[in-house]
């Protein structure tokens, strides 16, 4: 365990690779402020270790996250306002850091649980897995960005339906409209997300990965000639990169690259 980490969530560095674990099972991962603010926290420590190359985030047990603690909701108004106000956008942290995120989501996201799935830039599904947004029935409305991520992965008229209705999504039909990536049997799941987690740790640019995230992230919120205009700009950049000349000799001596780690982030001023 590392020095921030708590029994309710947990860190382990596996070579390249930090898992990240939600460890509230008897509650099906259910999240509490805390258990939130941990968990941004070890997303940081990670994108901040220069060991560390991917991160994978999943639940223990039966449930990958059943979503806010509905103890959570039964306080004030005003509490829960403050409560949203101090997390602040902390469930979509993961496309603005700079290392790949793979959500493991092996049982039900609900909730606050599939807003945490979503936002991961990779999703790898056991075949228990299921995407509830339960908003619309708790008389709740898409938090933390939801309706904006959703329909840029499943589009306008899918994700209208889905948060509309608050009907469970399982594995199959996830990855038939793009949700997830891979759906996989549960016992095969850790062991799918570990290679694909390795295999962008191995083989890819740290640097490069960490641009093509900030892209992605910027361009889905920008003119098409703003976007092409930065791409122009950052490739003159790691035109002179030694990440490309690592990878070219790299590709001549028909060896894996060796590419050098990611700094930690620079400190927010």
């Amino acid at each position: 365990m590392t020095a921030q980490d708590t029994p309710e969530v947990s860190a382990l560095r596996q070579g390249p690779v930090t898992v990240l674990t939600l460890n509230r099972p008897d509650r099906l991962n259910a999240l509490t402020p805390d258990m939130q603010a941990v968990l941004d926290s070890l997303l940081r420590e990670a994108d901040d270790d220069p060991g560390c190359r991917a991160i994978v985030l999943t639940g223990a047990g039966r449930a990958f996250c059943a979503g806010a603690d509905l103890a959570l909701l039964r306080s004030s108004p005003a509490e829960l306002g403050t409560s949203v106000r101090a997390g602040g956008s902390r469930p979509v942290l993961a496309p603005t850091l700079r290392k790949p995120v793979i959500a493991a989501v092996n049982g039900p996201a609900v909730g606050l649980g599939m807003v945490y799935a979503v936002a991961c830039d990779v999703r790898i599904a056991s075949a228990d897995a299921m995407f509830m947004s339960a908003f619309a029935q708790l008389g709740l409305v898409a938090e933390y960005g939801l309706a904006w991520l959703l329909q840029r992965q499943v589009g306008l008229a899918r994700a209208t339906e889905i948060l509309l209705s608050g009907r469970g999504v399982g594995a199959q039909e996830a990855l038939a409209i793009g949700l997830v990536h891979q759906v996989v049997a549960a016992d095969e799941l850790e062991a799918a997300a570990m290679s694909f987690a390795s295999s962008l740790a191995a083989g890819s640019s740290p640097r490069s990965v960490a641009a093509i995230k900030a892209q992605l992230w910027a361009d889905a919120a920008r003119p098409a000639a703003e976007a092409v205009q930065d791409s122009l700009d950052r490739m003159i950049v790691s035109f002179g990169s030694d990440d490309l000349r690592e990878a070219l000799a790299a590709r001549a001596a028909k060896r894996p690259p060796s590419f050098d780690p990611l700094p930690p982030a620079p400190a927010a001023s």
